[in-house]
């Protein structure tokens, strides 16, 4: 006998959800398995957690596909819920750190997706 388990809420802060429709199929295939998993508590196969954040709540998954580079950025920080922060496509060429800009927007977004779990908007 298996032992089910009930996912946790999926909730995308901002415009996440609408990039990650913008994303190619495949792209969109490889971060809805691996959201899905981390609604099972699980952690995906090639999700790191993101410096910067303190620990391993923040998470970023990244997959290549016809020579771009997309990231998915996502919270596990609170029990009953996966917050996805933010989904874009990297276009620096320049090493492998999350550019700058898109770290403010992942900040910005943790504190909505803080604010979203206390009820408060």
């Amino acid at each position: 006998m298996t032992e089910s388990v009930n996912p946790k809420e999926l909730v995308w802060v901002a415009s996440s959800r609408r990039d990650l429709r913008d994303c190619p199929r495949q792209v969109r295939r490889t971060f809805g398995v691996a959201l899905f998993a981390a609604q099972l508590g699980e952690t995906p196969p090639g999700a790191k957690p993101l410096k910067g954040f303190g620990g391993a709540s923040v998470l970023e998954l990244m997959e290549d596909y016809d020579r771009g580079t997309y990231r998915a950025v996502y919270t596990v920080r609170f029990a009953e819920k996966v917050y996805v922060l933010h989904v874009f496509q990297k276009k620096s060429k320049r090493g492998i750190a999350t550019p700058k800009h898109e770290m403010e927007i992942i900040r910005e977004r943790l504190k909505i997706a803080q604010r979203m779990h206390r009820g408060r908007n």
